[in-house]
């Protein structure tokens, strides 16, 4: 029986023509981009499952919207419109503008780990680990273990093990945890949802022992749908009203504004105490400009406000985790592995049980990626150890909990007949998986590296 797939809750205004290389073109563009795939160009790409972030398709509401953006360097039109938005949703009385989520992080997680050693999370993603790191801190995972064998259902795989949380704590001293962080949905794990209750027991833990309690809001709309689906408590809530109860419990958020929100650019902070605020603020007109713009234009602004609204509408939600759904079953169908039950913006392949041949340390989710874009130009991301870098202390590289090639979907981009496409590619690329090798670092930086880092086929 063919999947189900929950149809667009829009119609198509306006294209964009894209093209198809042949496989010899593109074995040619991936060894010249050093078998990176971010130095990929887009117009070599068929289809493009590097991010989710900052590459949705805005809506018509959004466009025009853009046109009507207020430029002024202080105090302009759109600044307040998305004030008032942000506190509706969020519920926080302090609300701060900046370009993207690692602004965000920049700004808040500074302050917050000032003289601290520690920040514990249920998962850090990758640029959240590096500002940790940047702020002179050390990051730390604590999800459920039951997030560790993706084969296995469970409701909530994001969630924090909070019995684990107890005993970092009681190991490490409350007063060297600068703050506990909640990231929804938890991107690292698969893109995989938190439950509120799970989210009110981190709190009450962290407030227990006078710890600043955080969220990473950038997925927070796909996470209330989840909790809809499958938290009994919430199943006759609106989102709104779900994302009121995620939010009450929490001291401050960080959100890219390029995932939900469904904006090419922007972010937000958000925090309830004042003095904190004023700090916030402060580093804002540092690092990304006057408190009204926060390294934004006034078009950008203006469409965010827009997208806040639009990004949880339920319908559309349904929409949006409906095809993560249908690809996943496309998967199941050829026995591909992946991280199950499916996330709500991305497929996460186990690139771990697809190309067991291929150890850690020769990266077997980059090759998995660098496979799809031989063999169908797409274009994927590694979330495994190949992200995840070296030991900040001994240099050496660290193995992953996950060896994840994730295939994150764009928001109202793509069709099913696109899914179709990935899922046939990926069904090819198995029955020769036993051939395909791993790869070796040529060249990397010390942090973030797999966004510049070159590579080489081991022969």
């Amino acid at each position: 029986m063919k999947p189900i797939y929950f149809p667009e809750p829009f119609r198509i205004k306006s294209v964009e023509p894209l093209k198809m290389l042949t496989r010899a073109e593109r074995e040619k563009k991936i060894a010249d981009a050093d078998y990176n795939v971010f130095y990929l160009a887009s117009q070599d790409v068929y289809i493009d499952l590097l991010t989710d972030s900052g590459t949705g398709a805005m809506s018509s509401q959004q466009w025009a919207g853009v046109m009507m953006g207020d430029e002024s360097y202080a105090g302009a039109d759109c600044y307040y419109k998305v004030q008032d938005t942000a506190k509706k949703i969020f519920g926080m009385p302090y609300i701060q503008l900046v370009h993207q989520g690692r602004a965000a992080e920049k700004v808040l997680l500074g302050i917050l780990l000032s003289g601290k050693k520690y920040a514990i999370s249920n998962m850090h993603f990758d640029t959240t680990r590096a500002h940790v790191e940047l702020a002179g801190a050390r990051a730390i995972d604590c999800v459920v273990p039951e997030a560790l064998d993706t084969t296995k259902y469970y409701d909530f795989k994001g969630n924090m093990d909070c019995k684990r949380l107890e005993q970092y704590i009681k190991e490490l001293g409350a007063e060297n945890i600068g703050v506990i962080i909640m990231t929804i949905t938890n991107n690292s794990a698969g893109g995989q949802p938190v439950s509120v209750e799970n989210i009110r027991q981190t709190r009450k833990i962290a407030h227990k022992h006078g710890i600043k309690f955080m969220i990473d809001a950038a997925r927070y709309a796909e996470n209330s749908y989840f909790v809809k689906q499958r938290e009994p408590e919430f199943k006759n809530s609106t989102i709104d009203e779900i994302i009121k109860a995620i939010f009450e419990d929490a001291d401050c958020f960080t959100m890219s504004s390029k995932k939900d929100a469904i904006v090419n650019m922007g972010g937000l902070v958000g925090c309830r105490d004042k003095a904190l605020f004023e700090l916030i603020k402060q580093r804002t007109i540092s690092f990304e400009g006057f408190i009204t713009y926060g390294g934004m234009s006034g078009r950008d602004i203006e469409a965010l406000a827009i997208g806040l609204q639009e990004g949880i509408d339920e319908n559309y939600l349904k929409y949006r985790i409906g095809q993560m759904q249908y690809l996943a079953a496309r998967l199941d169908e050829a026995g591909i592995a992946y991280q199950s039950p499916v996330g709500g913006h991305a497929v996460f392949i186990d690139a771990k049980k697809l190309l067991p041949h291929i150890p850690y340390h020769e990266f077997p989710a980059q090759a998995l990626a660098i496979e799809l874009y031989k063999e169908a130009g797409i274009r994927a991301c590694d979330i495994g150890s190949y992200m995840l870098g070296n030991d900040p202390d001994t240099g050496k590289q660290l193995e992953a909990e996950f060896e994840f090639t994730r295939l994150a979907i764009p928001r109202r981009v793509y069709t099913q007949s696109h899914l179709d496409v990935i899922a046939d590619a990926l069904i090819n690329i198995k029955e020769r998986a036993s051939e395909i090798k791993g790869y070796k670092i040529v060249e990397e930086p010390p942090i973030l590296r797999h966004f510049t880092a070159k590579l080489r086929p081991i022969k």
